[in-house]
């Protein structure tokens, strides 16, 4: 009978027949997956049942109307061979101020419009620093290399992180620290919009680790942003892996998806279960198909277990699949740690490129 039920409510849902009050009575039966993916529409309403479950784990998206002007306040700048790059913060919200670091090309002639980046840093005390290449691990320098292939590049800190390393979340107005982040992230991207010098329709976000779930969430939100990246920073959750040590540490295995820093809800509402977690990653990557999504995923990344991310990719390749846009879903296996190797940043910064539109200045990458 439920089985009835689900099939009649997806006919119905086709063909935009379903009454709003038997919509209502049947809302909590369906899941994200049973709704079609075959047209634009069709897909907007999916796009936007992912974003409402991703909600009721990370805290409702603020309003986004009426926001403050940007107030830049530049306190540094440091000059390089193919780029400046400048230490400011800017306001995001009413008493809110992010900090970042904004690297713009030099441009031969006249000042073009050209495609930009919002590069986001793992986890580390540095913040955006480790995105600068300042950290001592090497594969890092994300930001520093994209902006000398000819970017405009920005980078924020994370909320605990570098000049936010002393951010206080009880008294913040996020129920999560990944909410906040998104909203950030969405104000570089309008940062990035109101310059002279970013063509606002080519604009793409990149991240590593933390950095990486962080690239697909603000993507899922933000249909700005043309393509997303994610080096090592995702599986699905019941494939997630600390070890048991971790796991003691943390409370169970799901703990550190529940630190303060990132969506607690995961352990008061939902009990450290996958199953009882309202979205998955492979609903992430649906949310932002038909758009570019790549992910670098190793083989040996002691966290983000590959076989979690296999599942997720060929679910998710359903959706890109239906959408007719599969080759926009790209995914490298590199025999390696957690780490992102030199060959995928290539095969990244080239599929950047041409997803993009941008003819590199230079590449950095050997």
């Amino acid at each position: 009978m439920a089985l009835i039920s689900k099939f009649l409510l997806v006919l119905f849902l086709t063909f935009n027949l379903l009454p709003a009050q038997v919509w209502q009575g049947f809302k909590d039966i369906i899941t994200v997956k049973d709704l079609p993916a075959t047209s634009s529409s069709s897909h907007e309403k999916k796009r936007q049942q992912i974003l409402r479950n991703m909600e009721k784990a990370m805290g409702k998206l603020p309003d986004r109307s009426n926001l403050p002007a940007f107030d830049t306040k530049v306190t540094d700048s440091l000059k390089e061979e193919k780029f400046t790059r400048y230490t400011l913060d800017f306001a995001i919200a009413e008493n809110e101020r992010l900090p970042v670091y904004l690297y713009v090309p030099k441009q031969r002639g006249s000042i073009q419009r050209i495609p930009a980046m919002l590069v986001l840093h793992g986890t580390s005390v540095l913040g955006k620093g480790v995105v600068d290449g300042q950290g001592p691990l090497p594969n890092r320098a994300h930001a520093r290399e994209l902006a000398e292939r000819g970017y405009v590049v920005i980078a924020p800190d994370y909320p605990s992180f570098g000049d936010l390393k002393d951010h206080d979340f009880d008294t913040d107005r996020y129920e999560s620290a990944t909410m906040q982040a998104i909203f950030n992230h969405m104000r570089c991207v309008d940062l990035l919009q109101s310059r002279t010098d970013v063509d606002p329709d080519n604009i793409g976000v990149i991240g590593h680790s933390l950095g990486g779930h962080n690239a697909m969430f603000v993507a899922a939100f933000d249909t700005r942003l043309k393509v997303a990246v994610s080096s090592s920073g995702w599986t699905q959750f019941e494939y997630y892996n600390i070890g048991e040590e971790g796991s003691k540490k943390y409370g169970g295995k799901l703990g550190p998806w529940a630190q303060t820093r990132y969506m607690p809800l995961i352990r008061t509402k939902y009990k450290l279960e996958a199953k009882r977690i309202p979205f998955n990653f492979d609903d992430v990557i649906a949310a932002i198909a038909p758009r570019a999504f790549f992910s670098v995923s190793p083989l040996k990344d002691s966290n983000f277990d590959v076989t979690g991310v296999r599942v997720g990719v060929k679910l998710a390749e359903k959706v890109y699949r239906n959408l007719g846009a599969v080759e926009m879903l790209q995914v490298r296996y590199p025999d390696a740690g957690h780490d992102f190797p030199v060959e995928n940043r290539k095969d990244v910064y080239s599929f950047l490129d041409r997803t993009l539109r941008h003819t590199p200045l230079y590449s950095p990458v050997k």
